[in-house]
């Protein structure tokens, strides 16, 4: 390490540690004093927290973007991810990978008794993108030398469409790839804070015993309120906490992300590890971002469950987000020796992060050549003390969880919207928040959209050719779960187009539910009659065959009037009125699979079949367009933009009938009587899934169905934007609305 790198500095960014120094006096309260009373905040600990609030408060007026750019370059450990990436070829290697090698070599995770025996069983909560994964795996490729580990991972699933896409990882590279090792629970949605969860957990997990190591990395976006980032993230703590003693097994370790420990609900969770655990450290890895609040609390030697039997009954009992209104443990019962050391630990962690805070600040506008130089000196000398103190070695990609993706996967930069990409101030983002959706349309939030005015059939030239791949219906299974109560995630479209257009609808509905799309005409758009839209798609069907169309819907009425040779499916649509549930009502889904399988028995080989959609959003529907996908040789769609009825944002054009198999068949039918059965009787059990996820995430079809979804909402979006949009403007702006470019006659260029 060069000489002008600052030894002495860049030890002490890796060695921010502090220890518990056990007493004989730290043990549990009685059972009955767990949550038996109200939280009594402890004022010289809220001290801390007001003093450390009062520091962040000098970045309310910074932009995020900016601040980002700046303590990216102000951090000493900034080169070492890519650094670790490049020399030891590391799998997923982000931030979260570097800061769990670091404690993986720092303090002893791994019983030397399962080492020993060649066996190693870990949990992982609240785990994507699954980073902490593929660093234990990195140290056992290259720390170990024969060893059987099975893991098992939890994570709001990604690709359950209720989950809010806002609060999730986009990054699924390793969950796509490797889904058999990733438990959802019951529910299906990966929410652990639910004993429903932890019951179907312990069942997941029941041939993985004992579990040696468990380590819980959540958190959520507390960008909103960042000075309550504390209390706001404690009842996900809690719930790890409460998972972690149900499954860790004796002498095991955990591993638990938390931020600051200043309030009586986190000095209770740590006060209840010291006494579960036979050791416990609280460390800040040299890899976390220095003047953020982040922390990881390692605790060792787990006493087993069984000494806390009684604690834990309760505790579990009261899983769920309204932990925190009642104390886990009474003020009265954490003995002066514990508090005095939790003071020391939360005093020593709070004096690092406010110097932080403060010297960048200062280099926010002082940053010079000569602070830029030493800088510089200072990252390699951190990537050089890293990789030599945490023994980085290389490893072949035939070591990596996934040696091959076998998926295209959904993560795409160019898929990933702007989740969780903010660039504005504190201060601005409490501004909007007070908007109301008009306002927020009459000050151009919504301006993206409202001013793309249709140029044309949406949706022309897009195209899925027929693979001659075999459909596996053995490998089919019909996945249940809860009922959708409204669609804010999916991985077949971008989530930031759909969040705003879920808030179009809500704004919009707030005078009633919209029935019908067909009220909101935009004049600028270059409009399209359907019959043309229809039979210009046609041209891709066999001559002598016959087109099979799903509904008598008036984009279609014209077919015979151009003596087309179509048949009527007669199905219905379901009145459902336009909402955030889009096509993930259940009725409206069952309806969906009745008439595709009523028309796969009137199809002919090298028929083609029209078929109206409300969009792709779910995985059921997906599924759907998944089957049609392998029984047809080409399908395109359509988005009308001259007509807009609710059941048709667009047209499904499937040609060139290949016909289903009967195992297929014999399935979808099976399905068909699953999801009839469960409307009908008001089951409170949806069916989610039937075609592997894996599937939907490989191949064109993916992006297919980005393409239909994208289409469908930016057309509804612009419909429904604009019509509020022209509320706000002036009337005589309204007399001559602008038309299309191609409209236009020739322009002067002067």
């Amino acid at each position: 390490m060069s000489s002008c790198g600052s030894p002495a500095e860049i030890q002490s960014l890796f060695d921010k540690r502090f220890t518990y120094k056990k007493k004989e006096d730290w043990h549990l309260p009685a059972a009955s004093e767990i949550l038996s009373s109200d939280h009594k905040e402890f004022s010289h600990f809220l001290n801390l927290k007001e003093s450390l609030n009062e520091v962040k408060n000098l970045l309310s007026d910074k932009k995020l973007d900016a601040w980002h750019r700046h303590t990216s370059t102000t951090n000493k450990a900034g080169r070492i991810v890519p650094e670790v990436r490049r020399q030891a070829n590391a799998e997923l290697c982000t931030q979260a990978w570097c800061k769990f090698h670091e404690i993986l070599c720092s303090y002893q995770l791994l019983p030397s008794e399962a080492l020993y025996r060649y066996e190693l069983n870990t949990l992982h909560l609240c785990e994507a993108p699954g980073a902490f994964i593929s660093s234990l795996n990195h140290y056992m490729k290259t720390h170990v030398e024969r060893c059987d580990w099975s893991w098992v991972a939890n994570t709001l699933n990604p690709y359950h469409e209720s989950n809010d896409g806002l609060v999730m990882i986009a990054d699924d590279r390793l969950i796509a790839n490797t889904l058999p090792w990733w438990y959802f629970g019951p529910d299906n949605t990966g929410d652990i804070m639910t004993i429903r969860y932890l019951e179907g957990l312990q069942r997941f997990i029941s041939n993985m015993s004992p579990v040696h190591l468990v380590t819980a990395d959540g958190s959520f976006d507390c960008q909103g309120n960042p000075g309550e980032q504390e209390p706001l993230v404690y009842p996900l703590h809690y719930c790890e906490v409460v998972t972690c003693l149900a499954t860790l097994g004796l002498g095991g370790s955990f591993v638990l992300k938390m931020f600051t420990l200043f309030q009586h609900s986190s000095i209770n969770l740590m006060y209840l590890l010291n006494c579960c655990f036979q050791t416990v450290h609280v460390v800040k890895p040299g890899t976390s971002k220095a003047g953020n609040s982040e922390v990881y609390v390692v605790c060792l030697g787990y006493m087993g469950k069984e000494t806390i039997h009684g604690h834990l009954k309760i505790m579990t009992a009261h899983l769920g987000a309204a932990v925190g209104v009642r104390s886990l443990f009474p003020q009265h019962s954490l003995p002066e020796t514990f508090l005095q050391c939790h003071h020391d630990c939360c005093t020593y962690f709070y004096k690092h992060q406010t110097q932080t805070i403060l010297e960048n600040l200062n280099l926010f506008s002082h940053l010079g050549p000569e602070e830029k130089l030493h800088l510089d000196v200072l990252r390699e000398s951190a990537v050089s003390y890293y990789m030599q103190r945490f023994h980085i070695k290389y490893i072949p990609r035939k070591h990596w969880l996934v040696r091959k993706s076998r998926l295209g996967c959904s993560f795409n930069a160019q898929w990933a919207g702007s989740r969780n990409r903010r660039t504005d101030t504190y201060n601005e983002r409490k501004q909007r928040e007070a908007l109301t959706w008009s306002e927020k349309v009459a000050q151009g939030y919504f301006s993206s959209v409202l001013e793309d005015h249709a140029a044309g059939n949406l949706g022309s030239g897009c195209f899925l050719e027929g693979t001659s791949n075999e459909l596996r219906p053995q490998e089919w299974s019909f996945l249940q779960g809860q009922p959708l109560s409204r669609i804010q995630s999916s991985s077949f479209c971008d989530c930031d187009l759909l969040n705003k257009y879920n808030e179009t609808i809500q704004g919009c509905c707030a005078g009633g539910p919209i029935s019908s799309l067909a009220m909101f005409l935009c004049p600028s758009c270059l409009l399209q009659p359907p019959g043309d839209v229809v039979l210009s798609l046609l041209e891709l069907a066999q001559e002598g065959h016959h087109v099979l169309v799903c509904g008598v819907y008036s984009v279609f009425e014209d077919l015979h009037q151009r003596q087309w040779s179509s048949a009527f499916l007669d199905c219905a649509p379901v009145e459902q009125g336009i909402s955030v549930l889009h096509d993930g009502q259940p009725v409206y889904q069952q309806q969906l699979l009745s008439a595709v399988l009523r028309a796969f028995q009137q199809l002919q080989e090298g028929d083609s079949f029209l078929l109206p959609v409300q969009s792709a959003l779910t995985r059921f529907t997906a599924g759907i367009v998944y089957i049609l996908w392998h029984c047809f040789r080409v399908i395109s769609f359509s988005c009308p933009t001259s007509h807009l009825t609710h059941g048709t944002s667009a047209v499904l054009l499937c040609c060139g009938y290949q016909p289903i198999p009967s195992p297929v068949l014999q399935c979808l039918q099976q399905l068909q009587q699953l999801v009839d059965q469960l409307v009908s009787s008001g089951c409170a059990q949806q069916v989610l899934e039937f075609i592997p996820m894996e599937e939907l995430l490989q191949g064109h079809i993916l992006g297919f169905l980005w393409a239909v979804n994208g289409a469908i909402i930016s057309r509804s979006l612009h419909v429904i934007g604009r019509r509020e949009y022209e509320k706000t403007l002036p009337s005589s702006s309204l007399l001559a609305p602008e038309r299309p470019a191609s409209e236009k006659g020739a322009q002067s260029s002067d």
